[in-house]
């Protein structure tokens, strides 16, 4: 039986593909420590500028934006495909994949797990199959993985630097 993302990767653009991926000082730390380097991420504007309007998650522009408009996102090859993307799915351990690529196919905020993004290909399940469970991820690992991002956005210099520009604005 094939992996619903292996799957989802034969017959669409998969969540791999022509998305900026978003990655915490936390999670440079450890994909560096697992890769023994440091240059797989870069600041980019978002390709998409409704990236920009996160009315269900007030702080997450000040969490992750810089002034400029750039954010610390995963390199992209030249197709736009994750650098870390490979003929068999993500080449990264899940312990070690960036907090946002754990979560999906998660929606969430900082106050909590809001429901399933609509970029999983639902209609491949069978009727009493889960897509959490189909992709091996159970509610209360997701909830710790979601803490964990806020706490690395909170703690991280984007937040930090945006809250010293917003005072010195102010």
């Amino acid at each position: 039986v094939m992996n619903l993302c292996a799957h989802c990767a034969r017959i669409q653009i998969t969540c791999c593909q022509y998305t900026d991926v978003l990655v915490t000082e936390g999670d440079i730390a450890r994909i560096a420590a697992f890769t023994g380097s440091d240059g797989f991420h870069e600041f980019r504007k978002p390709a998409d500028p409704a990236y920009l309007n996160q009315p269900g998650d007030p702080n997450w522009i000040l969490y992750t934006v810089l002034p400029d408009g750039s954010r610390r996102v995963l390199k992209q090859k030249n197709n736009r495909d994750c650098c870390f993307l490979g003929p068999e799915g993500c080449g990264l351990p899940r312990e070690v994949r960036p907090l946002v690529c754990r979560l999906y196919p998660l929606d969430f905020t900082e106050s909590g797990l809001t429901g399933l993004a609509s970029g999983c290909p639902v209609h491949l399940l069978k009727p009493d199959e889960s897509l959490l469970e189909k992709v091996g991820i159970h509610h209360d690992e997701a909830e710790r993985w979601r803490v964990q991002l806020y706490h690395e956005l909170r703690n991280g210099s984007i937040f930090h630097e945006n809250r010293d520009h917003l005072r010195s604005a102010g």
